[in-house]
């Protein structure tokens, strides 16, 4: 299996299944002298690990990182970072029924179409767990691009059909819930949903939103390095995630110029100021300064326990149930997911843009 490697030059290559006995990833192209523990990384890890409420997965995994490689007292080295993640919950009995059963709306059937075999023990490599290993590459990049000055943030925006109110947006209150909801009383009916769901045995999609503040001009190509390019392809690398939208998205195709174009003053300090972000802070696949807002739709959770009809890997027709323990919807945990993989671009064509020389509107890097 090849394409386990995600970037430039800042470059994250994950390994491991989610029955395995650990799983974690290589980060090759962190600068030196950057402060780094594991206590750097495990907050991070803390948000996406499973079990934490009853709308997530019942599996318990303490998510524990530990760093092998690439730092010295403290301080990146410049060499590759190693980190890893012990599994140590594994039921992979759960998986026994359905070992010769492909899953509908799962990797199941295409990874044996094109590897002539499959690990059923929780999808292996297409199972969400890999994502444990990219919230911790993230928190790596998290502190390169935390260096110049860039934050990144997500939130939960929409649950099946039922979306917040952006006038209530409240970041406070992404953490005051377990949807990583920035409008309270949309979380409240969220919650009346998913017991009804989960109950049901069911499972529903999502919609999550990344942003990141503090991100200069000028990072990001006019052509096949386009920042939103990187950053659409980064977003639809997570796991179940069906679509991608930049700033306005798709809802631009409603507007017309006069609303779409984000009108542009003279700042108080002489630096330009836009009047809108429908562009989500990217044009011409280049940051124009703005926030970089970016969104992505997260289907339903594969594994229900509704039967469904299905064929096995003889090919004669049968019915599945999925039993086990499985996200009722697993945007919730997608979150620090998509916050990851925002930072990893970002810290990449931050470095990219260094290489060139173009820090600073072309001028060097100070």
């Amino acid at each position: 299996m090849t394409h386990n490697t995600f970037g430039h030059l800042f470059r994250m290559t994950t390994w491991g299944e989610s029955h395995g006995p650990a799983l974690g990833c290589v980060v090759d192209g962190c600068p030196p002298g950057i402060a780094l523990t594991e206590d750097d990384i495990q907050p991070w890890l803390d948000r996406r690990r499973p079990g934490q409420s009853r709308y997530t997965t019942q599996r318990r995994e303490p998510d524990r990182v530990r760093i092998l490689s690439g730092t010295y007292e403290g301080v990146t080295t410049g060499t590759p970072v190693s980190l890893m993640i012990e599994n140590t919950d594994q039921r992979s009995k759960d998986y026994g029924d359905i070992a010769d059963k492909f899953r509908p709306g799962h990797a199941d059937y295409t990874y044996w179409a094109k590897y002539g075999l499959r690990d059923p023990r929780g999808g292996g490599r297409s199972s969400a767990r890999e994502t444990a290993a990219r919230v911790a590459a993230g928190a790596v990049a998290r502190k390169v691009i935390a260096a110049a000055g860039m934050e990144v943030r997500g939130a939960m925006v929409q649950m099946g059909a039922r979306g917040i109110d952006p006038e209530r947006w409240d970041w406070a209150q992404v953490a005051e819930n377990p949807f990583f909801c920035p409008d309270g009383e949309t979380a409240e009916a969220w919650a009346h949903d998913l017991d009804r769901i989960r109950k049901a045995g069911s499972s529903v999609g999502a919609v999550i939103e990344v942003r990141a503040m503090g991100v200069p001009a000028g990072l990001g190509a006019p052509v096949y390095g386009k920042l939103d390019s990187d950053l659409a392809a980064a977003l639809m690398s997570i796991n179940a995630v069906k679509g991608v939208e930049i700033g306005a998205g798709f809802a631009s195709a409603a507007l017309t110029g006069e609303e779409n174009a984000d009108e542009m003053r003279k700042g108080a300090d002489g630096a330009p100021e836009f009047l809108a972000n429908h562009a989500g802070g990217i044009l011409g696949g280049i940051s124009t300064g703005q926030e970089v807002v970016a969104r992505f739709a997260v289907k339903p959770t594969s594994s229900i326990l509704t039967p469904r009809r299905t064929l096995d890997r003889f090919g004669q027709e049968t019915e599945i149930v999925t039993k086990g323990r499985h996200d009722p919807c697993v945007g919730i945990r997608a979150v620090p997911v998509g916050e990851a993989m925002l930072a990893l671009v970002l810290a990449d064509h931050l470095l990219r843009h260094r290489a060139l020389g173009q820090g600073d509107g072309g001028r060097g890097w100070d």
